[in-house]
């Protein structure tokens, strides 16, 4: 499994911006989906994750009614629209496939990483 995540950039506080994690294989629409971000200096933590189906989704407290996480499952896509966002929220965001059945905030619990795509927001 590769997955391949884009959409980073600088912005300007209060600005929108949509990542995307394309992945590869044949068992995508089987396995929950996460984001998860580092800033400098600190560990990585969860951001989002979504069930396989897209049915179940869940945020980090620190996120939760700016981001939204969401799937394509015929394009072996995920994706993470982030809006009203704040020089906190700066970091390399990657994307993760997780377990099939669960959807883990667990970063432990997930497989495979993407690369990681650089967001900067500048205040």
């Amino acid at each position: 499994v590769q997955l391949q995540a884009s959409g980073g950039g600088l912005v300007q506080a209060g600005d929108s911006l949509r990542l995307s994690c394309a992945a590869s294989g044949r068992t995508f629409s089987i396995h929950a989906m996460g984001w998860f971000r580092q800033a400098p200096g600190k560990e990585r933590e969860f951001v989002a994750a979504i069930s396989y189906s897209g049915s179940s989704t869940y945020y980090s407290d620190s996120v939760k009614d700016r981001f939204t996480i969401s799937r394509d499952n015929a394009k072996n896509t995920v994706y993470l629209q982030m809006n009203s966002l704040k020089s906190e929220d700066t970091a390399v965001y990657y994307c993760a496939q997780g377990p099939w059945g669960r959807v883990p905030a667990n970063s432990r619990e997930y497989d495979y990483w993407g690369q990681g795509t650089l967001v900067t927001v500048s205040s």
